[in-house]
C-alpha cells in the first residue's frame, strides 16, 4: 500500500454511536478509509459492523458523530445520499434483475436515452465498456441467470462502478464462491484498489483476508477493538480480538473432562464424511452418550453449516449419518425429531421464538409438532411441562401466558430450550445458546446444559466464546473456512491453544 501522505482519507467516521431500543449497537466507533486501499472490518456476529456500514451508506442515521467524505462533512439521510457521495455497496445477497440481461443490469437506472427513449444499443456499448474496465469480459446480452453466483458478483460490482465510486463497500463476496472464482474477485478488486477506489471488504474467511487487505479494523459488542496494518497483525492475534475474554464474570461450571465418557460404546449419533458442495467439506464427528463436544470456529468457519446437516435442515451430499448404530437418513428436521434429535437454531428470532405467541405456546411447540397436530395436548399436561421448564430454567417474569416477544432475549433462549427439553431428547445440538444474552442468563443455561449431560443427555455446543466451550466440552471440533481441522481434548488445551489451532492449524503443545 502507498504511503501514507500518499494515501488521502476518503472516508472519516469519528465517534459514530448508533442506539436502538435497549441497545447501544455502536458506542463512539472511529472509522476510516484510504485512497487505493483495501479495508477488511473484522468482528463476530453481533460486533457492529452491519451497523457500521448501513451508517456509511445512509440506511440509518447516526445519534453521534460525524462521516466525513473526501474531506467534507456528509449527514446521510437514504441511500441515494450515499450514492451521491460516491458510496456503493455489493451485498452477500447480489440484488440484481436475473431475467434481464448482463448489460441491462450493468446500467440500470443508468441507460443512454435519445429522443425515442432508452438507446439500447448504447447501453449494450456502455455495458461492454464499464465491464472491460474491470477485465470482464461477456456478453452482454445474454441472461444473467444464465451466469454462475461468481460473474453475476462481478457484474454487480460493474454496476456499482457506473456511478464512478470512490468507495466500493463488498459485505461478504466470496461466501458462494470457490477458490478459482475468488481469485477472479480478487483480480478484479485488486485492479480496483490500483485506480485509487477505496473498498471495504467484509468477511469471515481468515486466509482471504490476509491475501486481500492492507489493513484491519475489528469491532466488538459495539466498540472499537483497534486499527491494524494487516501484515502487523497475526492471524492468533486478530482472532484474539474478535472474540474478547469474559472469564470473571461467568462461574465456574465443572462439566468438563473431568467426568469420564464412555467411549467405547456406540455413539448416540455417528457422522462419517457429512458433506455438502460449496457449504462443507466432508467432517467427522460423533457424540457419545452424556458427552458434551463443542464445535469452535469464527463466524463462517462452517460451525453452523455442519450442525444444519447433521440435523437434517439441509440435505448433505456426501457422508452417512448413524443414530445408535443404525445407519439413518436424515433428509430434513422431521426425520431427526423421530430419532430424539433437537436442534436450537442461532437465530432465534427467525427460526426459534414465535414473537408473538405465549410463553407456553412455544415451550410445547416441539411436542405438539412431535406429536402430530391431530393429537392435542390437554390442557392439565401443558400447564404440568410449562410449568416445570419455566422452574427448571428459571425463565423470568415466570408467567406462561406472556408474549414471548416482550421477555428480554436471555430469557427468550431460555424458553427456546425449554421448547426442545420438553420434546425428551437424546440428543440436543445447540448453536450460539448465548449469544446476545445477559451474564446472569447464560450462567443459567450453562448450569443447566452441564446437569443434563450429567444425567445421560448428549449434546453438540456452538459458542464464539471459547471460555464456555472449553468449560462445558469434553471434546473439540475445530472449524475453519468450511472444513474441519482438527478434534481437540479440551482437558489438554486452553483458550490461547485454541486460537493458535483456529489461526494456524498447527498442533497444540
Amino acid at each position: 500500500m502507498p504511503a501514507e501522505t500518499e494515501n488521502p482519507r476518503v472516508v472519516e467516521m469519528r465517534g459514530i454511536t448508533i442506539r436502538f431500543p435497549g441497545v447501544l449497537a455502536l458506542d463512539a466507533v472511529d472509522f476510516s478509509l484510504r485512497r487505493g486501499e483495501v479495508h477488511a472490518l473484522m468482528g463476530e456476529n453481533g460486533a457492529g459492523k452491519s451497523t457500521l456500514i448501513k451508517a456509511l451508506t445512509g440506511v440509518y442515521r447516526i445519534d453521534q458523530g460525524t462521516i466525513g467524505v473526501a474531506g467534507e462533512e456528509r449527514v446521510f439521510g437514504s441511500a441515494a445520499d450515499a450514492q451521491a457521495a460516491g458510496i456503493s455497496t455489493v451485498y452477500q445477497e447480489i440484488n440484481l434483475c436475473p431475467n434481464l440481461s448482463v448489460g441491462e443490469n450493468v446500467m440500470l437506472g443508468h441507460e443512454p436515452r435519445s429522443v425515442r427513449g432508452i438507446d439500447w444499443r448504447a447501453t449494450h456499448r456502455e455495458a461492454t465498456r464499464h465491464l472491460a474496465a474491470l477485465g470482464v469480459h461477456l456478453d452482454v446480452h445474454s441472461q444473467l441467470s444464465s451466469h454462475s453466483i461468481a460473474v453475476q458478483q462481478l457484474v454487480a460490482i460493474s454496476r456499482a462502478m457506473v456511478l464512478d465510486a470512490r468507495v466500493l463497500i463488498l459485505d461478504e463476496p466470496t461466501s458462494s464462491l470457490d477458490r478459482e472464482e475468488v481469485e477472479r474477485l480478487f483480480t478484479v478488486i485488486r485492479g480496483l484498489r490500483d485506480q485509487g477506489v477505496a473498498i471495504l471488504f467484509v468477511s469471515h474467511f481468515l486466509d482471504q483476508v490476509y491475501e486481500i487487505a492492507d489493513r484491519i479494523t475489528v469491532l466488538r459488542n459495539g466498540q472499537l477493538v483497534g486499527e491494524y496494518a494487516a501484515e502487523a497483525l497475526s492471524r492468533g492475534d486478530l482472532v484474539s480480538k474478535m472474540i474478547g475474554r469474559e472469564l470473571n464474570e461467568l462461574e465456574a461450571i465443572s462439566a468438563r473432562s473431568e467426568r469420564p465418557i464412555d467411549r467405547t460404546a456406540t455413539p448416540v449419533l455417528r457422522a462419517s464424511g457429512i458433506g455438502r458442495k460449496g457449504v462443507l467439506e466432508a467432517a467427522d464427528i460423533d457424540v457419545h452418550e452424556g458427552e458434551v463436544v463443542g464445535v469452535a470456529g469464527l463466524l463462517g468457519s462452517g460451525r453452523t453449516e455442519l450442525v444444519r446437516l447433521l440435523y437434517g435442515a439441509d440435505r448433505a451430499d456426501t457422508g452417512t449419518i448413524e443414530v445408535h448404530g443404525e445407519p439413518t437418513r436424515m433428509s430434513s428436521p422431521r426425520h431427526a425429531m423421530e430419532r430424539r434429535i433437537a436442534f436450537s437454531s442461532e437465530n432465534r428470532r427467525a427460526e426459534g421464538i414465535i414473537a408473538d405467541l405465549t410463553v407456553a405456546e412455544n415451550i410445547v411447540l416441539g411436542i405438539q409438532a412431535r406429536r402430530g397436530w391431530l393429537h392435542r395436548i390437554g390442557r392439565a399436561e401443558q400447564e404440568s411441562v410449562v410449568g416445570d421448564y419455566i422452574r427448571a430454567l428459571d425463565v423470568r417474569p415466570a408467567d406462561p401466558n406472556r408474549i414471548v416477544g416482550d421477555l428480554s432475549g436471555g430469557n427468550q433462549q431460555k424458553v427456546l430450550l425449554a421448547r426442545w427439553l420438553a420434546t425428551a431428547p437424546e440428543l440436543i445440538i445447540l448453536d450460539e445458546p448465548t449469544r446476545g444474552i445477559d451474564v446472569g442468563a447464560k450462567a443459567d443455561i450453562q448450569r443447566k446444559v452441564a446437569e443434563l449431560a450429567e444425567k445421560g443427555l448428549s449434546v453438540i455446543f456452538i459458542s464464539s466464546e471459547l471460555e464456555e466451550v472449553l468449560r462445558l466440552a469434553q471434546r473439540v471440533v475445530v472449524m475453519r473456512d468450511r472444513r474441519q481441522i482438527g478434534e481437540l481434548d479440551s482437558s489438554k488445551v486452553d483458550v490461547d491453544g485454541v486460537i493458535d489451532y483456529m489461526a494456524t492449524e498447527g498442533s497444540v503443545a
